[in-house]
């Protein structure tokens, strides 16, 4: 673990992130076998219809509908995920992620990471995601409703 932890924080420092550092998929998923929390930041609709990841817990980032931040975030963030607990967050792409690891950070929690390329991945050529990175292009554990 300390491996993946210590890549993750170096990607992290190269860019000057404020939280933990990054981490791709498969090193998400070895983190949350050994106990880390992922937190799913997508909308439920998102989580329903595109799939998620068996035992994530889900806390929006941004509210459905109207794409507004979830003003109740942090709350719920912290009902769920002690702040001494490493928390790792996860979206479609990797962006809303990236600003609730930097919010979960200021606002307390010791360890935030980001997935990088989150569940879905970039656009290929086509402009279709799902086949260009992600937890789900990486064969990582996942339903849909």
């Amino acid at each position: 673990m300390d491996e993946t932890k210590k890549a993750a924080q170096e990607r992290g420092k190269k860019k000057g992130l404020s939280y933990a550092g990054e981490l791709l998929p498969a090193e998400a998923h070895k983190l949350m076998q050994a106990g880390a929390k992922l937190v799913d930041v997508r909308t439920k609709p998102e989580l329903q219809y595109v799939g998620k990841v068996p035992g994530a817990l889900a806390v929006e980032w941004q509210t459905y509908p109207g794409s507004r931040e979830n003003p109740e975030f942090l709350a719920e963030l912290a009902a769920a995920v002690p702040k001494d607990t490493p928390v790792m967050f996860l979206c479609r792409s990797g962006v809303r992620s990236h600003a609730a690891a930097d919010a979960a950070t200021r606002a307390g929690w010791k360890e935030a990471y980001n997935i990088l390329e989150g569940f879905e991945g970039d656009k290929d050529a086509e402009q279709h995601r799902g086949k260009v990175g992600g937890w789900r292009k990486a064969g990582l554990p996942w339903t849909q409703s």
